[in-house]
């Protein structure tokens, strides 16, 4: 295995790739009694339209959630209870573009990790149980869809992007779920469940060639092709709505705006940008800034407001916002205080505080077993080394910070997304 050493956080990450193409990572923890294991598919909500051996492949909405959903059931029985009864704590997600599972414990972690890859590699479903679960995962989208920030949120995607399907909810739809069936689910996790395009991260006090061996045990030993996603015609700059707004059932509005940009090229590029848009929009409007300082001051905001930048399936974009009495009022605010930025001098003391935090932020991370699994592997399926944003947080230069605002965020550029109470209180 291949040794890789980060002087500046103190740790080593052993990596190897298995014959069968599956990307192993280990993280090791001596002296740690906790063991963390994070295996997961590149594969999540967005990755609805595939190619695969020239031919291209049209899947309803929310297969990767159903999917994840469904395979914790096998043939005898069902792995998350023996995982709990293991005395593990094992739990899952899916995201934009990865699916996830994940487990910690402190005894039996061989044996645990073994339900791991057997659970996830072999898939079992029946007519019967995919139309059970399709009444279950029913009454999750009703749910979420009464949700104000679910609303919130999809309604600020929606505005923000024509074409690309991370516009829609990962869950599907009622509808969409209505048309899976047990054949979609197996050759959706025949082409997506393959350990080419796979990883798995383990953290703690184990033997990384331990790690690797149970997996070319147990996994598939054929190296299959990885497919390739389409996310539809690419985005303009420019926003497919510049507002969204509905009413619900809450106390106060809630509001999310922001823009597009140009997404960087895979890469360690993608950890650069992400890192400085993470300080250009905490200089910005984080709770640091003068900005923020003020409009709290005035009652305007309150902790709940947060600015952040997101990337995922081919986009990348800004996105700030909270609850407040005034969502236009501190919408042009924002907008104000970009215009000011890019016209006028950084302030450095500042930009030297919010880097050291941001330094100071990511390696407090690191204490997290799961933080580190999870941002390594979504890191390696995006072609970055997350464990490498220390060192290039220390090269950012306030220059750095100016070019992204005066580039990035563009006030005629962005939408915004409000959830109005019913009756103002």
């Amino acid at each position: 295995m291949k040794l890789n050493e980060y002087k500046q956080i103190n740790e080593l990450v052993y990596t190897e790739t298995l014959p069968n193409g599956l990307s192993v990572f280990v993280v090791p923890k001596p002296g740690f009694y906790k063991k963390y294991a994070f295996f997961a598919t590149d594969y999540g909500g967005v990755d609805r339209r595939f190619k695969l051996s020239d031919k291209w492949i049209d899947t309803p909405a929310g297969v990767a959630h159903f999917l994840e959903h469904k395979m914790f059931d096998t043939e005898d029985g069902n792995a998350l209870e023996q995982l709990s009864e293991n005395g593990a704590s094992p739990n899952a997600y899916t995201g934009f573009d990865t699916t996830a599972y994940h487990f910690e414990c402190i005894d039996k972690f061989e044996e645990n990790l073994e339900i791991l890859l057997n659970f996830v590699s072999v898939p079992y479903f029946t007519p019967e149980s995919v139309e059970k679960e399709q009444g279950i995962i029913e009454q999750e989208i009703r749910m979420v869809e009464d949700d104000p920030h679910y609303c919130l949120y999809y309604g600020f995607l929606k505005s923000l992007f024509k074409e690309n399907p991370i516009r829609d909810s990962v869950a599907g739809t009622v509808e969409s779920i209505r048309q899976i069936t047990a054949e979609t689910l197996y050759d959706c996790h025949k082409v997506f469940y393959a350990p080419s395009n796979m990883a798995l991260c383990v953290v703690g006090d184990v033997d990384p060639m331990m790690v690797c061996e149970r997996a070319q045990k147990i996994l598939p030993a054929g190296k299959s092709n990885i497919p390739l996603s389409d996310y539809g015609l690419p985005e303009t700059l420019i926003p497919e709505a510049k507002e969204f707004t509905k009413t619900m059932e809450i106390s106060l509005p809630v509001f999310l705006a922001g823009n597009k940009l140009t997404p960087a090229a895979r890469g360690q590029d993608t950890l650069w940008q992400e890192i400085v848009g993470a300080i250009a929009l905490e200089m910005l409007c984080g709770h640091s800034s003068k900005l923020y300082l003020r409009l709290y001051a005035e009652g305007l905001i309150n902790a709940d407001f947060s600015a952040s930048f997101d990337s995922a399936a081919g986009i990348a974009y800004t996105v700030f916002g909270g609850e407040t009495r005034d969502p236009g009022r501190v919408f042009e605010e924002v907008k104000n205080e970009v215009e000011r930025f890019s016209t006028q001098n950084l302030d450095a003391g500042l930009f030297e505080r919010t880097k050291k935090a941001a330094i100071g932020g990511h390696i407090r991370a690191l204490n997290s077993f799961g933080v580190i699994a999870s941002s390594v592997v979504e890191g390696h399926f995006r072609g970055f080394d997350p464990l490498e944003a220390p060192a290039l947080l220390s090269k950012i230069r306030i220059e750095d910070i100016s070019d992204y605002i005066k580039t990035n965020v563009v006030p005629e550029n962005m939408a915004i997304s409000v959830i109005n109470p019913k009756i103002m209180r």
